[in-house]
């Protein structure tokens, strides 16, 4: 049996890079998924491509690869109704939810963070923050009423637990995550349902992990690459080779905590600030 076999998942940010490879993993393990994502283009100071209709009809093809089941919606997090919506839609197909994925985000680099203007600073925040907090809102009433708990888990990041440079609106806003997770762990942990945050390091794939300022910056910036840099090594390093910490992490390395997270084998785990960031966030 697999480890959330008979268990629905709705992930948002799902159309590409670690969303993708969360619905794919939670539905290798006996999940079925329920998927959204924006479907339109960022402003233009985002320098990454946001997932397209297509991108999303992909994710589903691959959920349903599996064998698994998959509904497909499109949905802003920053918009409350359009996730609603795609929550019911989920639940009149699969007639229950357990297991929630806020990780939705989007990020931009600045030389300063005094240089980040409004726009750029509501996008943020509203995307990251005020997307989890709409998740929370339309997902945990379900969990509630389902009465066989649940478990929510809220992407933050390494610069949700450290002082990142270059980004404080971002680094401002899953801080903010982190505050939501432990108060509703508090308040929701009576209905049996948990609530964490995982934190990665850079991560290798499309969208956030592939913005085209950190190559810029890295030549730029005297603390952007100590505040990027990691602590272990690659795994798929050669034994003998010189040491050099691991650049970033693939998705399926996040995907595998989140299946821990999900699944029952993490049932007593709650309220806790994960970092799956090979040491990142301890560095000296």
């Amino acid at each position: 049996m697999g480890r959330v076999e008979g268990k629905v998942a709705f992930i948002t940010g799902a159309g590409q890079g670690q969303g993708r490879a969360h619905a794919v993993r939670l539905a290798e393990e006996g999940a079925d998924v329920v998927v959204t994502d924006i479907c339109a283009p960022y402003p233009e100071r985002v320098r990454y491509s946001a997932a397209t209709a297509d991108d999303l009809d992909e994710t589903k093809r691959l959920v349903e690869k599996t064998g698994r089941r998959c509904v497909a919606a499109v949905a802003d997090v920053r918009d409350r109704a359009a996730l609603q919506t795609a929550v019911d839609a989920g639940v009149a197909e699969f007639g229950r939810l357990d297991i929630v994925l806020a990780n939705a985000g989007v990020i931009t680099f600045h030389d300063s963070s005094l240089d980040i203007d409004e726009a750029v600073y509501d996008l943020i925040v509203d995307t990251n923050l005020k997307g989890a907090w709409n998740t929370i809102q339309v997902t945990a009433p379900v969990l509630k009423r389902n009465r066989h708990g649940g478990s929510i888990i809220l992407t933050s990041s390494a610069a949700g637990l450290r002082g990142q440079p270059h980004y404080a609106h971002y680094a401002a806003a899953k801080h903010g995550v982190v505050g939501l997770m432990r108060t509703f762990a508090n308040e929701l942990g009576e209905f049996a349902i948990r609530v964490n945050t995982v934190h990665p390091t850079g991560v290798t794939s499309p969208g956030m992990g592939a913005s085209s300022d950190v190559p810029e910056l890295y030549g730029r910036s005297r603390y952007f690459p100590l505040a990027g840099m990691n602590m272990l090594p690659s795994w798929d390093a050669e034994p003998e080779a010189e040491y050099a910490p691991v650049p970033g992490l693939a998705e399926a390395e996040i995907s595998n905590t989140i299946l821990f997270l999900a699944s029952d084998e993490a049932r007593y785990i709650t309220g806790v600030a994960l970092p799956v960031d090979a040491g990142n966030t301890n560095k000296p």
